[in-house]
Order: C-alpha cells, then structure tokens, then sequence
C-alpha cells in the first residue's frame, strides 16, 4: 500500500530488501537472514546517500537495518512505538535510539535501555480534528436527524466484521433512528453485497461502500463506530471523540490489538468484543446499548476525548528537532 500512499502526498520512497522471521525457526528463517544481509548493505548504502539529520522509525521489521546503521553512524534516532504491546523490532532498536515516542503509556514497561521515553501519543492529519460533519453527512447522503455508526476493518476489510454486520444491518435496514456507513474493504465488496437481502440494499439508512477514501469525513459523520484496534485508527476516533466496539485482530503480531483495545476499555471509551466470541447479535446488542442511552454515549466519547492526544505530531516533532539541535551542538537540553 505505501508504493501507492506516499508518493500521492508528495514524499520520496526508497526500498530494501528485507523480510520478516516467523517465530519457529524453518527453511523461512534462512532465507530471511539472507535478505537481512542484503538489506543491511542496501540501507548503509541508503544513509550514505541521502545523510539524513535525523531518522525516526515506525515500527516493522523494515526498520531494523536503516536505524541500526543510523545509529553506529552517529545520526540522532527515534523510534515512534504505535501500540501498547511493542513489537520485537522496536524492543531491539530501544537500545540503539536516542528516544522512545510511546502511542500508549502501557508501553513503557516493556521498554528496557536508557532511552528516555516520552509518551506522546500517535500523531494523526490535522484533517482528522478539523469539524466537517455538515459537509461529511452531506457527502455520503446521510441524514442529521439520525445516529451514525461507521464501521472498518482496515484497508482489506475483516471478515469476521462483515459476517456480524450482515445480521445487524438486517437488524437495522428502515430505522428512523440509526444509520449505517460501512467500509467492507475492497476485495470482500462484492461478495457481501451479494449475500445481502433487497431490504438492506434498497434502505436509505445503509449505505455499504468498498472502500473509503475520504477518511477524515467518514470519522467526521460518526456517533460510534465498529472497527479493529489497529493503533492509527484509534488514535483517530479517540481525537474526534467517538466511542467504538473494538475487535481486534486476533493474528495481529504479539496480539498487539487487544493490547491497544484493551487500553481503551480501561479508559471507559471503547467495549472490546474478542474475535471469537463475535457474532451478529452479540455486536447488534452492544450498539443497542450505545444507542439507546444517550448518557452511556456521551461519557464514553468524553472519556475518548480525554485519552486523545490531538498534539502528537507536534511534540513528537519539537523532541526530535531538539534532539537534533543538541547533536549539532547549537541548543542545550535545558533550553526547552
């Protein structure tokens, strides 16, 4: 996906050659240590080229050999650490980098080195927090007059969402009280729409699209939302305050989504339902409760509020040009 997201908001994108190692030692592993060696050789090469001032990573296996030669190298490093539960890469990095930029503040503990770690909170577009929600309902024909739910399961959809949303949607198809904007991901689009009834295809009030582009306006027509725990989604509903039913990803490395949901759950602006344990009626249960109390809605979306970091980019932004300042030697760390 980045070979088609990044080079649309204008950034440069270079490669290596990498992959990751699957937890069981196999035929896998040798074959990704080999690309390891490469990749190693194709990242100095890439620091030597471009001699960044700075490098920050964002998690992933990829990471490994651009911060690793960064850090011999003398360059200041970051890692941005997303979710609550670190992932193995980033855990390795944390005694290399010069500062740990939490998502989570549940992540610290399972930080080890002498990095600082600063708990910042995931950075989100300025898009995001701007108030659109006249001119979002308008774009995707929404009524005012009704409760928005948005549901997502990540670019590709997840199945097991879209499985209980086909009976909640049935559940729900001609309500005057509720309306519906679900993203069932791309590749899962026309199947879904296949299996639906006429009365959820033709109700004014279900509106199923393959994929949404227009994020910041979807999330700007929500009430609630039905969505996975992955770390940037959340950061994004919790800044515009909406309360969520998580599922998490139950294949998610480390289970790194329950983590992150369960953090949510903890702070009173998120309910967790486990993938296993989801079906339609269960899901359409917990909505039904979000619905029809309207006090249950407006403490969880304070509570979402109050773990919301709508500062993120910029502090993690000021930390890093003084890590670079203090390296160049034209700033003192008490300067800040």
């Amino acid at each position: 996906m980045e070979s088609q997201i990044i080079p649309r908001y204008g950034y440069q994108l270079q490669y290596i050659t990498v992959a990751g190692f699957q937890r069981k030692f196999g035929f896998s592993t040798i074959t990704s240590a080999i690309k390891l060696l490469f990749g190693m050789k194709e990242a100095y090469r890439l620091i030597k080229k471009l001699k960044p001032d700075l490098v920050i990573g964002t998690g992933g296996y990829v990471c490994g050999p651009i911060l690793i030669w960064a850090a011999f190298m003398g360059i200041p490093t970051c890692i941005q650490e997303q979710n609550a539960m670190p992932g193995v890469t980033n855990k390795i990095l944390a005694h290399f980098v010069k500062r740990i930029f939490l998502g989570y503040k549940e992540g610290e503990k399972y930080f080890s080195g002498k990095a600082p770690k600063i708990f910042t909170g995931n950075p989100v577009r300025k898009e995001i927090i701007v108030d659109k929600k006249v001119a979002a309902l308008k774009e995707f024909n929404l009524s005012p007059n009704k409760k928005t739910l948005l549901v997502f399961g990540g670019s590709r959809g997840a199945r097991s969402i879209n499985l209980a949303m086909a009976y909640v949607e049935k559940k729900f198809a001609g309500r005057d009280d509720i309306q519906v904007l679900h993203a069932t991901g791309e590749e899962a689009y026309e199947k879904y729409i296949a299996q639906l009834d006429k009365k959820i295809l033709e109700a004014d009030n279900i509106k199923i699209l393959p994929y949404i582009h227009e994020m910041p306006l979807a999330l700007a027509t929500a009430d609630m939302a039905v969505a996975r725990a992955g770390a940037i989604g959340l950061a994004e509903l919790m800044v515009k305050g909406i309360p969520s039913i998580l599922i998490p990803y139950p294949y998610a490395t480390a289970n790194h989504q329950e983590f992150n949901a369960r953090a949510l759950e903890a702070a009173g602006a998120a309910v967790v339902i486990l993938d296993k344990e989801l079906t339609g009626d269960k899901l359409q249960e917990e909505i039904e409760k979000m619905l029809v109390q309207d006090d249950v809605l407006i403490d969880m979306k304070a509570a979402a509020m109050k773990a919301s970091k709508p500062q993120a980019a910029a502090d993690i932004a000021a930390q890093a040009l003084k890590l670079v300042k203090e390296d160049r030697g034209t700033v003192s760390a008490g300067q800040y």
